[in-house]
């Protein structure tokens, strides 16, 4: 199963990254595509998802207002904006295809994390 998520780095506090994530037309096609992200010794958060048609968005609280998920069916890749990254935002971030609705969406694939690190 495809989902290759990329774009995390070293950012300070206030700053920006912007995730993808590069599914196949199956992933793409049949589910709602989100992020979850994972601190060490914490447990896994959800971040934010986008319904198949793109249509609908759901956050979670801790992100509203600053992330952005997107998708773009012509590259079949969803994206995830972050704006105004703070020290809490540090953690892994996966790409992930869910089925379900928010908020008891189910993770049925996801890949490899990018990690994001944010420095105050």
């Amino acid at each position: 199963v495809q989902l290759q998520a990329s774009g995390g780095g070293l950012v300070q506090a206030g700053g920006s990254l912007r995730l993808s994530c590069a599914t196949s037309g199956r992933i793409f096609r049949r589910y709602s595509l989100g992020w979850f992200r994972q601190a060490p010794g914490q447990e896994r958060e959800f971040v934010a998802a986008m319904s198949r048609s793109g249509g609908n968005a759901d956050y979670a609280d801790s992100v509203k207002g600053r992330f952005t998920i997107s998708r773009d069916s012509a590259k079949l890749t969803v994206f995830l904006q972050m704006n105004s990254l703070k020290p809490g935002d540090s953690a892994i971030y996966y790409c992930a295809a869910l089925s379900g609705y928010y908020p008891d969406y189910k993770y049925d694939y996801w890949g490899q994390g990018t990690q994001v690190t944010v420095s105050s």
